[in-house]
C-alpha cells in the first residue's frame, strides 16, 4: 500500500459522519472496500484510522508480545480500547463512534491529517495548536528524529 498523503478539513453531520475526501479515496481505492479500524491515538487526544491490510500486520506486531508478561497485557487492553471497525458507506461517509468522539473532543469540524500509513483525525481545534505548538521547534525536532538516520538508499541525507 503506498503511503497516504495530504490534509484535510471536514464537517462532522449530526450523527457523527464526514464524507471521506475524494483525494483519501482515490489514494485508497485498492484496499477502501476491505473497510477501516478506527482507534484511540496513542500519544495524542486524537484518532487514528487504519486502513484493513495496515491494522492486519499492526496485530501480528502485538500478537507476538507474549502475554504471561503483565505490561504486555496493560499495553494491549489500553491499545485494543474503544476500537472499531468501520466502512465508507454508500454515500462515501465515516462514521466516527460516539466514545471515540467524545475521546477526541472532536466538534463540527474536524482535520483528516495523512501520518505515512494511517489518517489522524482531529478537531480542527487541537490540530492547528498541535502543529503550531510554540514550544516544539521543528528543526530542532527533525535534527533530533532524521539527523543520525543513516537511509539504506541515502538520497535524503
Amino acid at each position: 500500500m503506498p503511503n497516504i498523503i495530504g490534509t484535510y478539513e471536514c464537517k462532522l453531520d449530526a450523527k457523527g459522519r464526514f464524507m471521506f475526501p475524494v483525494a483519501f479515496k482515490k489514494q485508497l481505492a485498492a484496499v477502501i472496500a476491505s473497510g477501516f479500524v478506527l482507534k484511540r491515538s496513542v500519544f495524542c487526544k486524537c484518532l487514528d484510522l487504519y486502513p484493513m491490510d495496515i491494522w492486519e500486520k499492526e496485530m501480528e506486531r502485538i500478537n507476538k508480545l507474549n502475554r504471561f508478561v503483565r505490561k504486555n497485557n496493560e499495553f494491549i487492553r489500553r491499545f485494543m480500547a474503544g476500537v472499531k471497525q468501520i466502512e465508507v458507506d454508500a454515500a462515501g461517509r465515516l462514521l466516527v463512534p460516539k466514545d471515540l468522539f467524545a475521546f477526541a473532543n472532536l466538534d463540527k469540524e474536524i482535520v483528516l491529517a495523512s501520518a505515512v500509513n494511517r489518517i489522524e483525525i482531529w478537531s480542527k481545534e487541537a490540530y492547528e495548536k498541535s502543529v503550531d505548538e510554540k514550544t516544539v521547534d521543528f528543526g530542532d525536532l527533525a535534527e533530533d528524529v532524521m539527523g543520525d538516520v543513516k537511509f539504506e538508499d541515502d538520497e535524503l541525507s
